[in-house]
C-alpha cells in the first residue's frame, strides 16, 4: 500500500477533499478515491474525514492508495468485433451468444476474456471480474457497446448513462400487429415475485422507460421495431415488450411457447452515440442487424 501526503494551500481552501486528491493525484477517479473514504485510508490532521469534508488552510492530509487486486480472469484469444478504438475507449459489435462478463458457467468465454487478450488496461471500477464495462447487453442479444480503457473514462460515461446522455437503439421483431406508430411503456422493472430468475413490471422496481416505433409490420403477425431506453434495467426491452402484449420473437423467458427459433431473442443494438469521455466529441456509431436476425426477417417476410 502506498502512502501520499500535502498540505492544504490559500487557494485549497474550502475544496472538498475528494476533488482535491482527484486534482492532486490526477491518475484516480472520483469513484475510486470514495473507496479509500470508505476504508478510511484518508487523514486530515490524523482523524479520518468524509469526502465532503471542506479543506482548511495548513490541514495535514494523508491518504493511503491500496494495491490494486490482482485479474482472476483469463485472457483468451477470443475473436471480437472492434468498430472503434483509440487510447481511452472502445466500441465493440458483440455477437449474440456472447456473454459480457464471467458468471457462473461462463469463465473463459465471454466479451471480458476477450477484452483482456487484446488490451493491456482496462478500467477497474466494476471490479476484477468487469473490467472496463460500462454497460452490458443480454447474452443472446447482439450489437454495440462502449468499453472504458481507465477509470476516468469510465467514471465519464457512467456520469452520461446516468444522465441519459448515451443514446441506445435497438431493432427487435416481435409478435404481433402494433397498432399505432409509436409509443412510450413507463412501468417500474425489478424481481419477479413468482420467479426470482426473472424480471418483471411491478411497482417494487426501479424507473424504467423504454420509447418504441414500428418500422415494418408483417403480415399482421409479426412487427419490426425500433425501441430506445431512456434506463437500462435489466431485460427492459424484452419485459416491456412483454408486458404490453408484444414479447419478443425467439425470447426463451419471456416469449411465447410457440415462437420462431432464433437461437435467443430478436434483439440488436444497433445504434450507440455518446460524447467521447477524453476528447468531448460527438461518437455515434451504427451497425447492421447480424446475418441470423436478417435471415429470420426475410423468412417472416417471405412465409407469412
Amino acid at each position: 500500500m502506498s502512502e501520499f501526503s500535502y498540505v492544504v494551500k490559500t487557494n485549497d481552501q474550502g475544496t472538498r477533499i475528494d476533488k482535491l486528491i482527484v486534482d492532486i493525484t490526477e491518475d484516480y477517479s472520483r469513484s475510486q478515491i470514495k473507496t479509500w473514504f470508505d476504508k478510511n485510508l484518508v487523514l486530515v490532521n490524523g482523524k479520518t474525514v468524509k469526502q465532503n469534508y471542506k479543506c482548511q488552510i495548513e490541514d495535514q492530509i494523508e491518504w493511503q492508495v491500496p494495491e490494486v487486486e490482482p485479474l482472476d480472469v483469463v485472457a483468451k484469444d477470443i475473436p471480437i468485433d472492434i468498430v472503434y478504438e483509440d487510447e481511452d475507449i472502445l466500441v465493440i459489435n458483440k455477437k449474440s451468444g456472447m456473454v459480457v462478463h464471467p458468471a457462473a458457467g461462463h469463465q473463459e468465454d465471454t466479451l471480458v476474456n476477450a477484452l483482456l487478450y487484446h488490451c493491456d488496461d482496462l478500467s477497474g471500477i466494476n471490479g476484477v471480474k468487469r473490467p472496463g464495462i460500462v454497460h452490458r447487453i443480454d447474452k443472446d442479444t447482439s450489437g454495440l457497446l462502449v468499453v472504458a480503457k481507465h477509470d476516468v473514462a469510465h467514471e465519464r460515461l457512467a456520469e452520461q448513462l446516468k444522465e441519459k446522455k448515451m443514446k441506445r437503439a435497438y431493432k427487435a421483431i416481435v409478435h404481433g400487429d402494433i397498432p399505432h406508430e409509436y409509443g412510450s411503456i413507463d412501468a417500474p422493472i425489478g424481481r419477479s415475485e413468482k420467479n426470482r430468475q426473472l424480471m418483471d413490471v411491478t411497482e417494487k422496481g426501479k424507473d424504467a422507460v423504454t420509447h418504441f416505433e414500428v418500422i415494418e409490420r408483417l403480415h399482421g403477425k409479426f412487427t419490426l421495431v425500433k425501441c430506445v431506453l431512456e434506463t437500462g434495467r435489466t431485460h427492459q426491452i424484452r419485459v416491456h415488450m412483454k408486458y404490453i402484449g408484444y414479447p419478443l420473437v425467439g425470447d426463451p423467458k419471456y416469449g411465447q411457447r410457440k415462437t420462431i427459433d432464433v437461437d435467443g431473442q430478436a434483439l440488436h443494438a444497433y445504434h450507440l452515440s455518446f460524447e467521447h469521455p477524453v476528447k468531448k466529441e460527438q461518437m455515434d456509431f451504427e451497425v447492421p442487424v447480424p446475418e441470423k436476425f436478417a435471415t429470420v426477417l426475410e423468412n417472416i417476410r417471405k412465409s407469412y
